[in-house]
């Protein structure tokens, strides 16, 4: 009844290897996701060996794989809802708990010097982070068709990451500069971290840069920006990497009052 040909194309080696190459194009923008979460385990593993700075920089690394994994995606047309899953469970180590366990461990010592008060709003601190950004990965998950267009609500886990990351980085650095004349960064570091995490739970506005198409023509403002930023970058990376994410972080709140300055006049 059947024909033994049939079902023949299907196990020649040609089918295989196309099956084999459609497999890989599959799993390639999960492997950038799972790098990611390499970088955010390395970050983990190097804040509790005390190396803060190499620490920061896997957190940088983490965010840069977490930027290609979803272009990859798009450009191979391999989205799938596993890999939004993946995603969004490596972002919550790479993002949440990584920059939460480096900016304790390298403040704990410091600010519990300051009395049992401090060293719980420490504890406190790190934790409501990685508690913030976990909420802010599940609301994205829920509500990523109904946002506004080219816009977030509430800021990014990376940025937020990338703005604990830098002052942790910042504080290595220049720590002991400020020692010198009686100041730490201890407690500016975890009033950031605090700050960072309501960020992310509220509902101010964020750039995506979604709208900028790398294909389309780039605006000459936007290179301008970007030369200048790796310029500056290149000369002194702590402070210009803390100076970036913290001006994306406060451009929420100066959106979201231009906005009601706006609405207000028309009304």
């Amino acid at each position: 009844m059947f024909d033994d040909d049939d079902n023949g194309d299907h196990d020649s080696p040609a089918s295989k290897l196309a099956a084999a190459r459609r497999r890989a194009v599959y799993w390639l923008p999960n492997m950038f996701t799972l790098g990611g979460l390499f970088a955010g385990f390395y970050s983990i593993i190097a804040s509790i060996h005390g190396r803060f700075g190499v620490a920061a920089v896997a957190i940088g690394i983490a965010m840069l794989l977490d930027g290609t994994d979803g272009r990859i995606a798009r450009w191979t047309n391999t989205q799938s809802d596993f890999g939004k899953e993946l995603d969004s469970l490596c972002d919550v180590v790479s993002f949440g708990v990584a920059p939460a366990i480096l900016v304790y461990q390298w403040g704990f010592e410091r600010i519990a010097d300051y009395g049992w008060l401090w060293s719980r709003f420490g504890w406190a601190c790190a934790f409501l982070y990685a508690a913030a950004a976990a909420l802010r990965l599940a609301r994205f998950n829920v509500r990523v068709n109904v946002q506004e267009k080219g816009w977030f609500q509430g800021l990014p886990s990376p940025p937020a990451a990338g703005v604990v990351a830098a002052t942790v980085w910042c504080g290595t650095e220049y720590g002991p500069q400020f020692e010198l004349y009686g100041s730490d960064l201890s407690i500016p570091a975890f009033i950031i971290t605090m700050l960072a995490g309501i960020c992310m739970v509220s509902n101010l506005p964020y750039w995506s840069g979604k709208d900028v198409n790398p294909r389309g023509t780039l605006k000459l403002s936007h290179l301008a920006f970007g030369i200048c930023a790796v310029v500056l970058v290149s000369i002194e990376p702590p402070f210009w990497f803390f100076v970036l994410f913290a001006g994306y972080a406060l451009s929420g709140p100066v959106t979201s009052f231009w906005r009601w300055r706006k609405r207000r006049a028309v009304a």
